[in-house]
């Protein structure tokens, strides 16, 4: 009984260590977008001497966040549904159909998961949005949010290949296509594995900060927030507003706070059929 209760006792300790460690920086941030930017920058307190609540209507009006918000929504939810788009169809066509170099395709797109290609890819990707007279364009942006990863690929894929092929011959058998299937039975199937997907392209989204600025840095009512959030850094006296930059921080949290919150059951459903499975 006692070695039980030591190790429920040490497991809770560990949890609460972690959770302490996650959450610091987080209080951190909030306490300090509420302090004046002289007290911010001189580090002295904790808990801020004075509430500063309009630090954040000054970030909203000084740095135009309306507008920056509305951009990252705009792009998040943009790629969002595409890349859901393509990796459902792309996945479903590699779980369900046999074709040549299927193997090869899914070796080289599995090893390139391992090569971080970084900035080396902005040039190709710019120069195609140019000569596609997209690189001034919300559409442009949207396409280069598509993707997410080849995560996302593979979690679609494992997803698929775990529904029985016999629901897929049931349904031809009374005369469904092959495109029918996949609106009528995989999609409806795959709604968890759609959810994780769409959290993972959506955070992806909304945190992109290098593409957006290369992107954006000659069409400045384009910027998402990430890129608008630098904007803050330095006042019209040249000064940083450092406080003003961790209220613009605490605000870009809150989208991807409320997506985690009702994305919650979803992972507790792919939880429940990895257990399963």
């Amino acid at each position: 009984m006692f070695p039980r209760m030591l190790s429920k006792t040490a497991m809770w300790l560990f949890l609460l260590i972690i959770a302490v460690l996650i959450l610091f920086p987080v209080v951190m941030a909030v306490l300090g977008s509420l302090k004046s930017n002289q007290e911010l920058n001189a580090g002295t307190s904790f808990l801020p001497s004075s509430w500063q609540f309009n630090n954040y209507a000054a970030t909203w009006v000084q740095a135009k966040f309306s507008t920056y918000v509305v951009n990252s929504l705009i792009y998040s939810l943009g790629g969002t549904v595409t890349t859901l788009i393509v990796v459902s169809l792309a996945a479903y066509a590699f779980a369900r159909k046999e074709f040549p170099g299927k193997k090869l395709m899914l070796g080289i797109y599995t090893s390139m998961m391992f090569i971080s290609l970084g900035a080396l890819t902005l040039k190709p990707q710019f120069e195609l949005m140019v000569s596609l007279h997209l690189h001034k364009s919300i559409v442009g942006m949207i396409i280069m949010m598509t993707g997410a990863g080849g995560s996302s690929f593979f979690i679609m894929y494992a997803f698929i290949r775990s529904i029985s092929k016999d629901l897929d011959e049931a349904a031809m058998i009374d005369g469904a296509s092959f495109a029918h299937i996949y609106r009528k039975i995989i999609l409806p199937l795959t709604l968890p594995a759609i959810g994780i997907v769409g959290l993972f392209s959506f955070r992806s989204g909304w945190n992109s900060y290098l593409v957006p600025l290369v992107f954006t840095m000659s069409q400045p009512k384009l910027q998402p927030l990430t890129v608008g959030l630098v904007n803050l850094r330095y006042g019209v006296a040249g000064a940083m507003q450092s406080h003003l930059m961790l209220a613009g921080a605490c605000i870009s949290m809150i989208p991807m706070l409320i997506i985690y919150v009702l994305a919650n059951k979803t992972f507790m459903q792919m939880n429940v059929g990895g257990l399963k499975g």
